[in-house]
């Protein structure tokens, strides 16, 4: 009898299992994200280039990331979206982390390109 039990549970403890270290796996892709953003933001307000940026803040976000950079007068804004994949058991879709941030740019900056 509990071998039977162990047999309807152990599936179930793996799954849950599973689930958890995607949970962990998208709060990291969300932190690494917003890190690279933050990053990428404080370059480009300081007067970076926007092609500099760009890839200093894909170097630092998971593969298959999705990065938009702009800047105007006031303000630079930098996007960061990236999928984190589901484990293959659950059969769930990829979820899309977002990283959004803003700084104002440093005055003359803006003039850089």
């Amino acid at each position: 009898m509990v071998t039977a039990e162990i047999a309807v549970a152990l599936p179930s403890l793996v799954l849950v299992t599973a689930i958890a270290l995607w949970g962990v796996a998208v709060a990291s892709a969300q932190l690494t994200c917003t890190d690279a953003a933050r990053t990428g933001a404080r370059a480009a307000a300081r007067g970076e280039s926007l092609t500099a940026v760009r890839e200093l803040v894909v170097k630092a976000v998971p593969a298959g990331a999705i990065v938009k950079v702009q800047r105007d007068a006031a303000t630079v804004q930098v996007d960061v979206s990236a999928p984190v994949e589901a484990p293959a058991a659950s059969r769930l879709p990829a979820l899309t982390v977002h990283a959004h941030v803003a700084a104002a740019t440093e005055p003359g900056a803006a003039s850089n390109g």
